[in-house]
């Protein structure tokens, strides 16, 4: 699919022309910086996971700056209160009266750093901004940015002072990355290069805020073939039979896992989904979403499926 839109460039330049500003800065592998964006276009919230030191707060700032978005980063701790990211009511003696100041939460794109770490009642705030792109502000519904997308980091190796996220919450993100160890190449790249703050500096936006929306809305235009959606259904109800696997994929999870292939689809200039959509997007939209019994991890378990599964077009 080549963009007849106001877009310079085709949509496949567009999206590698991101990827590469985005590892100007980050030593981060294409696949992790192409999934970021998948989510993005899909309109979709994404969880980002990792040890502390491997560049998550930099990928999502210098990303967001790639698609000319307003950025805000919250650092979520165990007193962080919902009017500390919603906003509060402010005296102003001058008008003698309150006024609302808008919190971190209105903006574009929201890093929510270490989410884990905030108590369920701010997080619950979090999700209905998740959910509805509002907040509850004193009896009234605010509309947040558009478009509004929430980035949130956490660390999985250090639980003390944090709490388990719930299934139901870990629903609201699209797709869930995991960011390791770069790569010899990669990291021996960062050391000899310069500050990545200063690159991020030097990052011109690739698009605005507009051309983001305009391709946000087109994702909806890319057709599902009838064979394409019987191999999503073939895969999912794979997730509900399997003895190993406690809870298999929802009916949900099936459509946020087409949009994310309908968003991949759109990055590479196809009009329809293709089979390698679903499959490269497979573990990064159900994984999270799917949880077994014993031993072994959810990604296995989706890739062990896919490997199974025959394609049948």
């Amino acid at each position: 699919m080549t963009s007849t839109s106001t877009h310079t460039l085709p949509v496949a330049a567009l999206r590698q022309a991101v990827c590469d500003r985005v590892r100007r800065v980050v030593a981060s592998e294409p696949e992790v910086i192409e999934t970021l964006l998948i989510a993005m276009v899909a309109g979709g919230h994404t969880l980002i996971e990792g040890i502390p030191g491997i560049g998550k707060t930099l990928l999502a700032r210098t990303l967001a700056r790639c698609v000319g978005c307003d950025f805000r980063r919250i650092q979520f701790t165990n007193d962080l209160m919902p009017s500390d990211i919603v906003g509060t009511a402010v005296w102003r003696p001058s008008r003698e009266s309150f006024t609302f100041a808008k919190g971190p939460l209105f903006t574009n794109i929201v890093l929510a750093d270490e989410i884990n770490r905030t108590s369920p009642r701010t997080l619950s705030c979090l999700l209905e901004a998740m959910e509805n792109g509002t907040a509850s502000v004193e009896g009234r519904t605010m509309q947040l940015g558009e478009p509004f997308l929430v980035w949130a980091t956490r660390n999985g190796i250090e639980f003390h002072g944090t709490y388990p996220i719930p299934e139901a919450a870990l629903d609201r993100f699209l797709v869930c990355v995991e960011l390791s160890y770069p790569t010899r190449e990669l990291e021996l790249a960062l050391y000899r290069g310069t500050n990545p703050e200063d690159e991020l500096g030097r990052v011109e936006p690739v698009m605005d805020r507009e051309q983001l929306l305009e391709l946000m809305r087109a994702v909806a235009g890319i057709a599902v073939s009838e064979p394409v959606a019987d191999y999503c259904y073939r895969i999912v109800h794979a997730t509900r039979s399997n003895e190993s696997i406690a809870l298999g994929a929802s009916p949900r999870a099936a459509m946020c896992w087409l949009r994310a292939a309908k968003a991949r689809a759109l990055l590479h200039d196809r009009s329809a989904v293709l089979p390698d959509d679903l499959i490269h997007t497979a573990r990064a939209v159900l994984a999270h979403r799917v949880f077994v019994k014993g031993s072994g991890s959810s990604a296995s378990w989706i890739e062990q499926i896919l490997a199974d599964t025959p394609i049948e077009l």
